[in-house]
């Protein structure tokens, strides 16, 4: 399996980090190693000084599928979850200036925790679905899908063009404004509506 993640989807979030506004989407991609399940602790890594939360709706593959139709990109999915995709930012920012890849500032080990999943019949409407990530008890980041520059169905549509999505894949669809440091002690937890489905500790 494999993790696709979308950058700059939330046009608040891009103004944050003074990123421009995409024509297309931007994906870049996590190994499997990358996951951290069950609510396990997260470990700082000592090579940054500057880890930030992104939180995001996570759409789970069914089926193989390239070159697919945007109207039929409904299809490939019938679950969603909760990630966080873990950044060090310190280190993408000296990328970003050196003009380097920056997988090294995402693609870490255990940057990518992830909830159980549940049916997207739960939900009336893919693109109208409130999330929020709380640290320590305290709302830090809050978004709704219908915020989203590009739509889970578009995603599916432009990435499937250049990577053949596979069962079991993941897509992590961008984050909302509010992203922020996290530190040794916090405890993190992530809401699908009103329903929990992150809670860890960073150690």
């Amino acid at each position: 399996m494999k993790i696709i993640c979308i950058g700059w989807n939330y046009a608040e979030h891009n103004k944050e980090l003074n990123n421009p506004v995409p024509e297309a989407p931007v994906f870049f991609m996590k190994p499997d190693t990358a996951l951290l399940r069950n609510n396990a602790p997260f470990f700082l890594p000592d090579f940054s000084n500057e880890v930030h939360h992104e939180i995001e709706v996570v759409l789970k593959i069914n089926r193989i599928g390239k070159n697919i139709a945007e109207k039929f990109a409904h299809r490939y999915y019938d679950e969603i979850g909760l990630g966080v995709d873990f950044t060090a930012r310190d280190i993408q920012r000296e990328c970003k200036k050196n003009g380097q890849p920056w997988e090294i500032a995402k693609a870490f080990d255990h940057s990518a925790p992830i909830s159980r999943f549940i049916p997207k019949t739960h939900f009336l409407h893919m693109q109208d679905i409130q999330f929020r990530l709380d640290m320590n008890d305290k709302t830090v980041q809050q978004g709704n899908t219908a915020d989203m520059i590009f739509n889970c169905d578009r995603i599916i549509a432009y990435v499937s063009q250049f990577v053949t999505l596979k069962i079991g894949d993941l897509i992590f669809t961008g984050t909302p404004p509010g992203v922020g440091r996290v530190d040794i002690g916090d405890r993190l937890k992530g809401y699908l509506g009103d329903e929990l489905m992150l809670d860890f500790e960073v150690k």
